[in-house]
């Protein structure tokens, strides 16, 4: 039983439609603009750990069509490229140091020129950014929109919804758990009902508390560390 829980991890695939919106839709409205622009703008998001920021980026990086595009997080940092018309989107700029800072200083310089343009996110707003002044001052000249996250009872109906969609059944304490002891973002909680769904078909079990925590208990680190 375990090895068949061990193939069936929750995996979240990162994209612009799967992302609830919430109080978000002018947001999402700015971020899909961002990805046509090459004027050298950049656009900034902020949010607390849970709301979203990570799966954003990645969305943004996937939808960026017919343009060169580079994720780069702060913990596995890159010299951003220097291509004509590129995306660069940049995560938790919090975490940079001070050789990624002057990168970004750089790329946010050298973006007009380039016809490029930036997508950066953090976890406070730019001015209290604990990173260098001339870098968080670039940052601020941008638009910049906090990720407003969803209330508790909002997640717990759209993952109700979602079970009903693919025919499962499941009570509120499936949820209540999932809330109390999941990740926050909800489109990883959406994987963890699918993920579900899939083990209690494989096994031929009822989805239940008891299997439910084998799922979360059993989710890779590598799925479970990116809760941005």
């Amino acid at each position: 039983m375990r090895q068949l829980i061990l193939n069936i991890r929750p995996h979240v695939e990162c994209r612009l439609d799967n992302f609830v919106p919430g109080d978000n839709a002018d947001l999402l409205a700015a971020l899909a603009q961002q990805l046509a622009r090459r004027d050298g703008s950049v656009l900034y998001l902020w949010g607390e750990a849970g709301s979203g920021r990570s799966h954003l980026l990645h969305a943004a990086v996937a939808a960026a069509h017919q343009r060169p595009a580079q994720f780069i997080a702060a913990d596995a940092w890159q010299t951003p490229i220097e291509t004509d018309g590129a995306l660069i989107v940049v995560d938790d700029v919090q975490a940079t140091d001070a050789e990624a800072q002057g990168d970004i200083f750089r790329a946010l310089i050298r973006a007009r020129d380039l016809q490029s343009s930036l997508i950066i996110a953090g976890d406070a707003p730019a001015h209290r950014l604990p990173i260098r002044d001339d870098v968080s001052s670039r940052i601020a000249q941008g638009l910049t929109f906090e990720i407003k996250p969803l209330a508790d009872e909002q997640k717990a109906a759209t993952l109700l919804q979602h079970a009903r969609s693919r025919g499962m059944t499941v009570g509120p304490e499936i949820v209540n758990y999932l809330l109390r002891h999941g990740r926050r973002d909800l489109p990883w909680l959406m994987a963890v009902l699918d993920a579900l769904d899939e083990a209690s078909l494989s096994l031929s079990r009822p989805v239940t508390l008891p299997l439910l925590r084998d799922i979360i208990k059993d989710a890779t680190p590598a799925q479970t560390d990116n809760n941005a």
